[in-house]
């Protein structure tokens, strides 16, 4: 047993409306900024990830899941709760600076975790959380001030962690190798400092966890900061893998510009990036190594997935919270041989669908109204696939304009094909339209191709649908007029 694991975990009685005979278990395993090509077994990164590829083998891997706001608190927000930014409270990444615009997890909003504890299930959280916007005492206790002169680390109180009781958690720290946690009872100046790898940390307490839980159904999801930045701080045994590679084995997507000052910086990043997903590889497969020995019938559901991916040096880019695939599309392993069979699947699946899937894989329908997500988990379990051409295969991206940058976007992604919408109070519209089928990598604006105006019109009215009060939808809707 971890002397560092939290108390007992809570008793929950089951609601006898949303019970259901052989409940399994939940473990939703979330890396921050993973992104789909570094998934061995679909995707093109060159890196070493055996365990996932084995989990992916025999598990159903979701090849259009997509992050719709791909920065990490958003994109957070939405997957607990299955709600739009604009309902949940979180437009931006949660820091001290947003704060003061309003910006954290609204109070009391029912999450897939609130659902499933009513519903039975022990319900526990581990790991990177980045959803509590920081109070004065958080510079003090958590982290501290960063260079950028933001308080980005925070405390949340028990009566703020959305649904789940067992809490072995922090705000947003970026201190791989030295990380701390907050655990269930602890005060806010009673924080846990270890010296571990995070990821590696995490998993032990998670390991615990699934041990301690015996026969009740329980769900629990483990956030792990890495791949995240910074990326030196990772164990040196997982970077043997890349020691050898030359920047364009390591960037090998033909949207990198190499030569130029932006790729060689990815090219020393990726050697870092691509180690710590080894790491995080290995980790995962502990994981699921100690859920398959546990003495027990009842089935355990593993979801492997990412809040958003980066750009790693495609398009002249570094980071993320940008509507280019590297950014958005996300690894989502649903493993769960006794529920879902073996497979890939290529409907599409957002942000906002995490939520009502989740609940789906359980079988709980404890749905809140402002949860507007899709559920999946027909499609996950082997019923037949959206079909491509249909309007319900799409899902919208989302970036709210900030106190560094005013401009605002709103785009529209289906299988095939995007549009992207920038709206900037100085310059006014901009519209690119990417064919994705003939130009995977995104390298062809093209918005005066025959398709643009088909998907500017399910944009304006997806965007009318939700309530969206984007800056732009004037001018986008004005924009229609002479292409219809």
């Amino acid at each position: 047993m971890n002397p560092l694991l939290p108390i007992a975990l809570t008793d929950v009685t089951p609601s006898q409306e949303t019970a259901v005979p052989h409940r399994p278990n939940i473990l939703v395993v979330m890396a921050d900024q993973f992104r789909a090509a570094s998934l061995g077994v679909v995707g093109e990164d060159p890196v070493h990830t055996p365990h996932l590829d084995a989990l992916a083998e025999s598990g159903r891997v979701m090849r259009q899941a997509v992050s719709g706001y791909p920065v990490c608190s958003p994109h957070r927000a939405m997957f607990l709760t299955g709600m739009r930014p604009y309902v949940n409270g979180v437009t931006l990444n949660v820091n001290s600076e947003s704060a003061q615009d309003g910006v954290g997890l609204r109070d009391d909003l029912p999450t897939w975790a609130s659902a499933l504890r009513q519903s039975g299930w022990r319900t526990g959280y581990i790991g990177k959380w980045h959803l509590e916007a920081p109070v004065d005492d958080d510079e003090r206790f958590g982290e501290g001030r960063r260079d950028d002169g933001k308080v980005w680390d925070a405390w949340s109180p028990p009566h703020r962690r959305f649904g789940f009781d067992y809490w072995y958690s922090y705000g947003a720290a970026d201190r791989h190798l030295a990380p701390h946690y907050w655990t269930t009872d602890a005060g806010r100046e009673d924080r846990v400092d270890v010296d571990q790898w995070s990821a590696e940390h995490e998993i032990d307490v998670a390991i615990d966890f699934v041990r301690d839980a015996g026969d009740e159904p329980y769900a629990l999801m483990v956030s792990l900061n890495p791949p995240h930045q910074p990326f030196d701080q990772v164990p040196d045994r997982y970077r043997a893998h890349y020691a050898d590679l030359d920047p364009r084995a390591l960037l090998n997507r033909p949207n990198v510009p190499h030569r130029t000052p932006i790729a060689d910086e990815a090219a020393v990043i990726a050697r870092d990036y691509f180690a710590a997903i080894t790491g995080v590889d290995e980790q995962v497969g502990r994981l699921a190594s100690a859920v398959a020995e546990q003495n027990t019938t009842r089935p355990t559901v593993i979801l492997f997935t990412s809040d958003h991916g980066m750009q790693l040096g495609s398009h002249g880019l570094m980071y993320k919270n940008v509507p280019f695939e590297e950014s958005m599309r996300l690894p989502l392993i649903v493993h769960a041989p006794d529920l879902v069979p073996a497979g890939e699947c290529h409907t599409v699946l957002d942000s906002l669908d995490f939520a009502p899937t989740i609940l789906g894989l359980a079988g709980v329908d404890a749905r809140d109204e402002r949860m507007v997500g899709r559920d999946r988990s027909g499609v996950l379990r082997g019923a037949a696939e959206v079909p491509a051409t249909d309007d319900d295969d799409a899902t919208v991206y989302t970036r709210y304009a900030s106190r560094s940058d005013p401009g605002s976007v709103r785009g529209l992604r289906t299988r095939t094909a995007k549009v992207v919408a920038t709206w900037h109070p100085a310059s006014g519209l901009r519209v690119q339209f990417f064919d994705l089928a003939a130009d995977p990598y995104e390298m062809d604006d093209s918005p005066q191709h025959p398709r643009a105006a088909g998907l500017i019109g399910r944009l304006r009215d997806e965007l009318e649908r939700a309530g969206d009060e984007w800056e732009g939808a004037a001018a986008l809707a004005g924009m229609l007029s002479p292409l219809t």
